[in-house]
């Protein structure tokens, strides 16, 4: 036996004597991460070409670490099926074994759930009925879906071989024994031998990505598409295909691939400043990232057509085994009429329903400025025009698409945009850069391939770069900056008349570079920040990890009014845009709208949010302050159980114990939390004990839901807290780490 560790989290153990290769941990893009480790290779056997890699896959206890979903077994799945040929008729490699996925009952039966939908999205008739189309239109749709499905929608355990690891040691192979040790540690045993893997990620790790994007700084235009994506679920150098409009200096996604936010940290955005996401269907490779947007300080507004909003959220439900309602709860769900143009603020969106596996539309969107309307066409997922003529059928009662359809279809495809995003990943279900040989669109951009364009392709279409931005609408030179900076503004000095937010958004707009030092700590300065775009580090190593600001930060106000130096070093991760507001402006303005006493009031409360793990680092600056007027403060004594009054409670001082009928679960230093199972409604025998005199603040429920992050946290914290109650006694949460890369 031999285990490798592939990269943080995940790791690879073999076992040849019994043909057994276990994929141990499977976050986003981990076949990705196989294929750079050289764990997935093309060989060719009998004349037939096909991958190397596992076929089993060990899942995590836990549904979401760090913040990302934890176990997303889709593409790892599809590879053994179809990349190894496990499931192929004929092939070598399919000698009547399936695919082995092994988790404990809860997770396990999540995953069966989310593949089943990763496969098929919306599995009958009546499922798309419900969704609002009429009958003819859900036929139209159910007739290709069963196309692809090969006439027959399959349940998961008859496509792979699932074991339940949660119920004592499991039989994987004969003579070898998978045994839960504790949360997430596991171990395999062969003839005596023994190896151990533990799947937990320590405080402050997360999972990695398996590329590094160059930093780019985009321009806030009228209206501009910036190029995020251009990549397939296969290709490990590049972003799946995705785009970010820009519209009136608001900014929204198009599709959410895994590593959403090491794409926008190269862009110099946090997930916080993304006001809307548009999403074309809900395979991983466009799906994977929505928890990252979910886990956000302000519900991000959700756009899609019904069919594939219902399928995306069936499919995330399953996945996180959780309410349908807890998806309302994370975004604002708003529903897009199929073959309709619909107004967002004046970005205008149209999505068409395209044939393939799962519920998948292209989207087309325009605005009007000065010259009339520009466009931009995103065909993600298409099929090719030689697959669509192969679906074509003249009899309605079989599976496929009518004469009528694909012509109307192809037509569509081939209307001219302004600029114009295609995908020829090729194969069965994607597009190819054929179909656009003579398209007469302004600018054609092939997308969504795992391999380089050929010199074929390089002469129908071009192959954009990470942050490249086609501007349409150029923004005027300060009317659309400073409506962002009053948007800004408003929420941080709520109540405050527009009339005085005036005076402070026609101050001097500056940018800075990357690099660029804004802030010394102790030293002098004469104006106070207000931060339009970019990141900023707030760095003080007393004080532990940098702090990251980002739009609608302040920094330097505390200084201006109350003469206190600088405590932190801020310095620009990113290129930056900021308000320049001289002391005596900020002054004045304070005074005016008797602001003094509050700010002083909430400044460490607000240092003090900053620091809890529960909101340090995800929470905007103007959110942390508008909690920070919302605490409430209690004492409680040792040995008692404190009083939360159906609030979340968080602690400031002292030592707090949480406590099972096993024994203590966990000990609570100051920025820990409890009480999260009864805001989530959720059962728990956990109970807090005062270990020491404590001092802790009481957050309203209100306020808890209002921030999806820290409902993402609590959830998170509350199933791990659960886990243990119900894992070995004296096993920690954490549990020693991993050393090292080696084989071992």
């Amino acid at each position: 036996m031999r285990k490798l560790r592939v990269t943080t989290g995940v790791f690879w153990v073999e076992i040849p004597e019994a043909g057994l290769r276990v994929l141990c941990g499977c976050p986003a893009d981990t076949i990705k991460h196989l294929r750079l480790q050289g764990l997935v290779v093309p060989m060719e056997r009998f004349g037939v070409r096909f991958e190397t890699g596992p076929n089993a896959i060990l899942l995590s206890d836990l549904p979401v670490q760090g913040g990302t979903f934890a176990n997303l077994a889709e593409f790892p799945i599809l590879q053994m099926l179809y990349r190894q040929g496990m499931m192929l008729p004929g092939h070598p490699n399919n000698d009547g074994r399936r695919p082995m996925l092994i988790g404990i009952g809860d997770q396990l039966r999540a995953q069966a759930a989310y593949i089943f939908r990763g496969n098929y999205g919306l599995a009958s008739l009546e499922e798309l009925r419900a969704t609002g189309l009429d009958d003819d239109r859900a036929r139209e749709i159910w007739r290709w879906k069963l196309r692809f499905a090969f006439d027959h929608i399959r349940d998961t355990d008859a496509l792979l071989d699932l074991r339940d690891a949660g119920q004592g040691p499991v039989e994987l192979a004969p003579g070898v024994t998978l045994a839960r040790r504790g949360l997430n540690r596991y171990a395999f045993e062969r003839a005596g031998e023994t190896i151990e893997v533990d799947l937990n990620l320590a405080p402050g790790e997360w999972y990695l990505p398996p590329f590094q994007l160059p930093r780019r700084t985009i321009q806030r235009e009228f209206f501009s598409v910036v190029h995020t994506g251009e990549g397939d679920g296969w290709n490990p150098r590049r972003p799946c295909m995705a785009s970010l409009i820009c519209h009136q200096g608001r900014l929204y996604l198009i599709d959410a691939g895994p590593g959403i936010t090491h794409t926008l940290d190269a862009l110099g955005i946090t997930a916080n400043e993304i006001d809307g996401i548009f999403q074309t269907h809900g395979h991983d490779d466009h799906f994977a990232g929505l928890t990252c947007l979910a886990r956000t300080d302000h519900r991000i507004a959700y756009y899609a057509a019904p069919l594939v909003r219902a399928s995306v959220e069936r499919k995330l439900c399953s996945l996180m085994d959780m309410a349908a309602a807890r998806f309302a709860q994370s975004f604002e769900v708003i529903d897009l009429p199929l073959d309709a143009w619909t107004s967002i603020r004046g970005l205008e969106v149209m999505p068409v329903a395209a044939p393939h596996p799962v519920d998948n539309t292209v989207l087309y969107f325009r605005a009007l400025g000065p010259s009339g309307y520009r466009t931009y066409a995103h065909l993600a997922d298409i099929p090719s025009f030689s697959v669509l003529d192969r679906m074509v059928t003249d009899d309605p009662s079989k599976s496929g698409v009518s004469p009528v359809f694909r012509d109307r279809f192809r037509e569509l495809l081939r209307a001219p945009a302004d600029v114009k995003k295609v995908d020829v990943g090729g194969g069965p279900i994607h597009g190819e850069a054929v179909d656009f040989v003579g398209d007469l669109s302004g600018r054609l951009l092939l997308s969504h391939t795992g391999v380089p364009l050929t010199q074929r392709e390089l002469a129908i279409g071009a192959m954009a770069e990470f942050g490249e931005a086609d501007i349409l609408i150029r923004a005027g030179d300060d009317a659309e900056t400073i409506e962002r900076a009053l948007r800004y503004l408003a929420d941080f000095f709520p109540g405050v008349p527009r009339h005085e937010l005036e005076v402070l958004a026609h101050c001097p707009v500056a940018g800075y570079e990357a690099g660029s030092e804004l802030v010394r700590a102790g030293g002098a300065s004469e104006e106070v920040l207000f931060l339009l775009a970019g990141i900023v580090e707030a760095r003080n190593p007393a004080e532990g990890p940098p702090h990251r600001l980002s739009s609608g930060a302040l920094i330097g106000e505390i200084t201006a009014i109350a003469g206190e130096p600088a405590r932190r070093t801020c310095v620009a991760t990113s290129g930056v845009t900021a308000l320049r507001i001289p002391f005596a402006i900020f002054r004045e303005f304070i005074r005016r709208n008797g602001l003094f006493e509050e700010l002083l009031r909430l400044r460490d409360l607000r240092r003090f949010l900053e620091s809890a793990p529960l909101f340090a680092d995800t929470v905007s600056f103007h959110v942390l302050h508008r909690v920070a007027g919302k605490l409430v403060t209690r004492r409680a004594r040792a040995g008692e159980e404190p009083a939360r009054d159906g609030c979340l409670a968080l602690l400031l001082e002292g030592r707090i114990v949480l406590e099972a009928t096993a024994g203590p679960v966990e000990e609570l230093a100051p920025g820990g939390f409890w009480g999260e199972d009864e805001l989530l409604c959720r059962m728990s025998p956990v109970k807090a004990r005062a270990a020491t005199d404590c001092t802790y603040a009481l957050v309203p429920a209100t306020e808890v839901a209002a921030i999806p992050i820290v409902t993402w946290k609590l959830l998170e914290a509350c199933d791990r807290r659960r886990r243990h109650e119900n894992s070995t006694p004296g096993v920690g949460c954490g549990g020693p780490r991993e050393a090292g890369s080696q084989e071992e």
